[in-house]
């Protein structure tokens, strides 16, 4: 189909007043030839909408150039139907509001971004969605609160639930325990559990089937196509879900690695959750020799807060000391209670149940360090604090310690936890496991050791990849619930450390995102972040050298491969992020919108001025999460910058090709930006491992510049959050000042 171009350009919000539109409308017509470019007071009020519409129609254009503000202002306000692809160029925020009005770079640079916007359209197509017959159950993993209010949740929106307990009861550690924190106003008194009521709904729900004693022996597939294999006492189970919501909870932290304090010592030196289990049987007495409680020390972050141990905070560890400290009293009202913490973190409405227990006079509170824990004859315990309020050394003697021991998810299993072999027996087993399926496909090798949860099939791992603490990971900021497995949810503990009530509130998100993982794939569209896109990568297999960069490099493990190393696809996995595009070396991997050929056509239609001219050119590849958002901002803040920079956006920095970088040059660009979002343990990279393949490639950057005989200074790559934007002027003025230092492109003209 013939491709038909409309180019519709906004005067308001100070456009007209910065630009000439008469001229940019000439360069539309013209040297574009785009055969309809029509001018407008205000474009997103409805009468101009609705010119546009009949424009469209009566013309037959099926591209429309939108020429005004920011993408992200009225994102559904210029949608024209599935077979019009629209281009939001943004005028305003990062031309109008940010350059010089009426000067001569500023409308250069004008005129530069339109012919950039009909370069892409005309070397883009409308997507065309990728529909399959996929279902729309939802399996939760994990019977306690969490997995019981996620799966309750989407049954009551109307979805088939699974829900598989590897234990032969629901309720998870929360039964066990004889109260909980305050959940009412005042917050000053315990309460009953009361998840009886939940379990009797979960187990009654027609729309729920119940799996206990049941664990998985395999999940393969992908989004709306999961497969899943059960294993339990009455044989295998099978049956396919649109979405998984993972709701393993915690277990506590070893306290055999706890001997610093004490931990084997002494009988009388416990846990909290063996003062739990005390407190739960009623027989809450010295365990040496069952004599009453006259003293008791609760020593908190036993083991959190740690860098030797968990170098987190636990969550919940302070307020379950608050708690068992009311249980002593209320046992023992006489006896006298110690704790010592490192801060007391109890946070919202539990900072009325902190003060609460603070009131007892009985109930002795100090910051402090612990140097010592040791047990005497007696069987008493002696703690040597140092640190302390007091600025001095104090020592106290006690009946029991409580250690506050911290929470561990159910992903971390390695044998720095265990302390023993465990784990790298069963690792090494697992890499001996790795095969062949009969339809190709290579099994799953272990990414986390000993983790056999869900038990995918991906050639990525196993299970869930986490980050450094054994969590789920996610984008810290952005997406909570998301792992790197699409369609795949973490909540509760399992994700982060928290109470029961922050996993109430976890279980109903990620429920939510179940559905919308399972109603979206229906319609072959993303879920995250690129929620609605239609577009899903093609490959021309006939170039494939098999080098599995694009299979290795996929944060999302989109695809398997076969035994030779060709990628096979399971695009419902797919996050549209073009990360396999940037890794191919043969160019092989495009979408419809989104093509190698796309930028490099956009690249050629950008205007380069001669030597003489004195009007160095840069241009600027920016991802368009976090470092685009942020170049709007510093427009909208006003904030100035040289007129200098060309601007094309990318859905990832991980989608960057080295080639783009090399036309550029070789175009005559001066310089070669580079602006995606920030990486490592707290990443902001909105597609995992976008902005760390992006510096990984700068090594195949530098050789190609090394190729041209250019100086490697005409190549830069920075990360920037969203909320960094008044760095942009200086990013863009400092690399200015570095080219015009470098001097002129020589391949300028050529």
């Amino acid at each position: 189909m013939e491709t038909k171009v409309g180019v519709f350009i906004c005067k308001g919000c100070e456009i007209a007043n910065s630009l000439d539109i008469d001229k940019l409308m000439e360069v539309a017509t013209g040297e574009c030839q785009a055969p309809v470019c029509k001018a407008h007071d205000m474009l997103c009020v409805p009468e101009t909408v609705a010119d546009i519409k009949t424009d469209i129609e009566n013309e037959g254009l099926n591209r429309a150039v939108i020429a005004a503000c920011s993408q992200r202002v009225f994102p559904e306000l210029f949608n024209f139907g599935p077979h019009v692809l629209v281009d939001r160029t943004n005028f305003r925020e990062q031309i109008a509001w940010c350059h010089a009005p009426n000067d001569e770079d500023t409308q250069m640079l004008a005129q530069d971004v339109i012919r950039a916007a009909i370069a892409r359209v005309s070397n883009s197509e409308p997507p065309l969605p990728y529909i399959e017959e996929t279902s729309k159950d939802i399996m939760v993993v994990g019977g306690g609160i969490t997995g019981m209010t996620a799966a309750r949740a989407a049954s009551k929106a109307g979805y088939k639930v699974n829900l598989i307990e590897k234990e032969d009861h629901l309720g998870g550690w929360a039964i066990k325990w004889p109260k909980i924190f305050p959940k009412s106003p005042p917050y000053d008194k315990l309460q009953d559990p009361g998840y009886e009521e939940l379990i009797k709904e979960v187990e009654s729900d027609p729309d729920i089937s119940v799996y206990k004693s049941t664990t998985i022996e395999k999940t393969a597939g992908q989004p709306g196509k999961f497969e899943v294999t059960l294993k339990n006492g009455s044989g295998p189970a099978k049956f396919t879900v649109g979405s998984i919501v993972l709701a393993t909870g915690w277990k506590p932290y070893e306290p055999e690695k706890l001997t610093h304090l004490g931990y084997g010592s002494s009988p009388n030196i416990i846990t909290n959750l063996q003062m739990e289990d005390m407190a739960a049987s009623g027989e809450m007495k010295r365990p040496s020799d069952g004599k009453p409680i006259d003293s008791i020390a609760f020593i908190q972050c036993a083991g959190s807060r740690d860098q030797d141990h968990l170098p987190y905070c636990s969550a919940v560890c302070c307020r379950v000391s608050l708690k068992q400290a009311l249980y002593v009293r209320e046992k023992y009202p006489d006896a006298k209670i110690y704790i010592i913490y490192k801060d007391v973190r109890s946070p919202a409405q539990f900072e009325l149940f902190y003060a609460g227990v603070q009131d007892d006079d009985a109930v002795f509170f100090t910051k402090g360090e612990i140097t010592g824990v040791a047990g005497g004859g007696d069987g008493k315990i002696e703690i040597d604090v140092e640190e302390t309020l007091f600025g001095e050394d104090i020592k106290i003697k006690t009946d029991m310690v409580v250690l506050a021991a911290g929470m561990v998810p159910t992903t971390r299993v390695d044998e720095e936890q265990t302390g023993d072999d465990e784990a790298a027996n069963i690792l090494e087993k697992q890499e001996k496991e790795v095969k062949t399926t009969a339809d190709g496909k290579k099994e799953a090798e272990s990414a986390e050791k000993g983790a056999r949860i869900l038990n995918l099939s991906y050639r990525q791992g196993t299970d869930l990849p986490t980050l450094k603490y054994g969590y789920p990971d996610s984008h810290f900021i952005c997406f909570p619930y998301e792992t790197r497995r699409t369609g795949i949810y973490a909540a509760g503990a399992v994700r982060a450390p928290m109470d029961s009530s922050s996993s109430t509130g976890d279980a109903y998100g990620a429920a939510l995102k179940a559905i919308q993982a399972v109603e979206a794939t229906a319609k072959g569209a993303a879920v995250h972040p690129r929620s609605g896109d239609l577009s899903f990568p093609e490959f021309f297999m006939q170039r494939c050298t098999q080098c599995k960069r694009c299979t290795e490099e996929c944060p999302f493990g989109t695809l398997d491969e076969d035994q030779k190393g060709t990628p096979l696809e399971n695009p419902f996995r797919c996050r549209r992020c073009g990360v396999c595009m940037g890794a191919c070396p043969e160019r092989i991997v495009s979408f419809k919108n989104y093509s190698v050929n796309m930028i490099s056509q956009m690249i050629k239609s950008i205007d380069i001025p001669d030597e003489f001219e004195e009007k160095p050119r840069i241009l600027a590849f920016i991802c368009e999460n976090d470092a685009l958002p942020s170049v709007d901002m510093a427009g909208y803040k006003r904030l100035q910058y040289n007129s200098m920079i060309r601007i094309i956006p990318l859905r990832c920095l991980g989608s960057m090709n080295s080639v783009w970088v090399s036309d550029a040059l070789a175009r005559g660009f001066d310089g070669v930006l580079l602006i995606g979002c920030k990486k490592g343990d707290d990443y902001q990279c909105h597609f995992i491992k976008g902005s760390e393949l992006a510096s990984y490639r700068m090594e195949n950057v530098q050789e190609k510049l090394k190729q041209l005989v250019l100086e490697e200074e005409r190549v830069e790559i920075h990360e920037i959050s969203i909320t960094e934007y008044r760095k942009i002027p200086k990013i863009f003025d400092d690399f200015l000042e570095v080219i015009e230092e470098v001097g002129p492109n020589p391949y300028k003209g050529m």
